[in-house]
């Protein structure tokens, strides 16, 4: 089992993270969701305020051995809000939309061995937040043209796109893709390599710029059967990581409200190719956020912890 060493020294656990020290973004992520929830409350939004308020107030563990035959606890028991800027909701969906592809990518690969990947990023210039609906919009319409391209259409076998805003310094949204492509063998050698400076070329034509725009793309090296992080994985998670940065829905209210107003309804992830509906965007249950896509292993709950707003911590029951 794993426990602090306040737990070794004999003092009686009272906190998830004395049972779990790895369990403690639980803890950091609820924190951020009682703010965010604070900067809802008495807006147009303060429904979304109620359902954070309820969101993982109880979580329920079992233990379960990992492979290296360690005890470790398992989620088994929680309700989620769901709410798209939910700290806890967001980090919860990137580790299981995460899952899900590692999942797939046995089947993938297997079919296809001598595919390789590459990580992608896409940026335009920052703009209002008032006016960021109009720039994803533009942009999902730019990408729909790169698709079309034939430096795209000949090569890419599968794709997942994410979107990711960040806040710049002066309050202005910075709206970029993440997008991890699998790429046909043939894409590597001579001629048809497209260098980063054709693809910033491309994303300029197909965005209709009037300045070339900061792209960076990376080969991405699997290193097939190698336990542990791999640049594959490291890739996987960057491109599915969180939406919006925890610490920028914190700085404003105002901001925060007005980024809400503006991708209400917006898809912030989509696929294709060999990668399509691998992962759907809105389409979680709580069940999924929980299991993370892996229903095997621990049984019922047997240890309940409840979230106690005045300390910011997951307290035992």
């Amino acid at each position: 089992m794993t426990v602090s060493n306040s737990a070794i020294a004999g003092a009686a656990p009272q906190y998830l993270t004395d049972y779990s020290p790895q369990d403690r973004p639980w803890d950091i992520h609820r924190a951020q969701a009682q703010q965010v929830e604070g900067l809802y409350q008495r807006t147009v939004y303060d429904q979304y305020a109620g359902r954070i308020r309820g969101c993982t107030g109880y979580l329920g563990f079992a233990w379960e051995t990992d492979s290296a035959g360690e005890a470790r606890l398992r989620l088994k028991l929680a309700h989620f809000c769901r709410v798209r800027h939910c700290p806890v909701c967001q980090w919860r969906r990137s580790l299981m939309w995460t899952a899900r592809l590692l999942k797939a990518l046995p089947a993938i690969e297997q079919a296809h061995p001598t595919a390789r990947w590459i990580f992608l990023t896409l940026t335009v210039r920052n703009c209002p937040v008032r006016e960021l609906r109009d720039t994803l919009r533009h942009m999902n319409a730019a990408w729909n043209r790169l698709r079309l391209r034939p430096e795209f259409a000949n090569h890419v076998l599968g794709w997942v796109r994410t979107t990711e805003v960040t806040r710049g310094r002066d309050n202005r949204a910075h709206p970029h893709f993440h997008c991890l492509l699998l790429m046909r063998p043939g894409y590597f050698a001579g001629k048809n390599y497209v260098r980063q400076a054709r693809w910033a070329e491309l994303w300029k034509e197909v965005a209709r710029l009037d300045y070339m725009p900061i792209v960076d793309v990376r080969a991405v090296k699997n290193h097939r059967g190698t336990p542990g992080e791999t640049p594959l994985k490291r890739a996987i998670s960057e491109t599915l990581k969180y939406a919006v940065k925890p610490q920028d829905l914190l700085r404003s209210r105002e901001w925060l409200l007005e980024l809400t107003y503006q991708v209400h309804g917006l898809k912030f992830v989509s696929t294709g190719g060999l990668l399509r509906n691998v992962i759907r965007e809105n389409e979680e249950s709580d069940e999924d956020l929980m299991l993370l896509g892996d229903d095997s292993g621990a049984g019922d709950p047997v240890l309940f912890f409840e979230w106690r707003r005045a300390i910011q911590r997951y307290v035992k029951l």
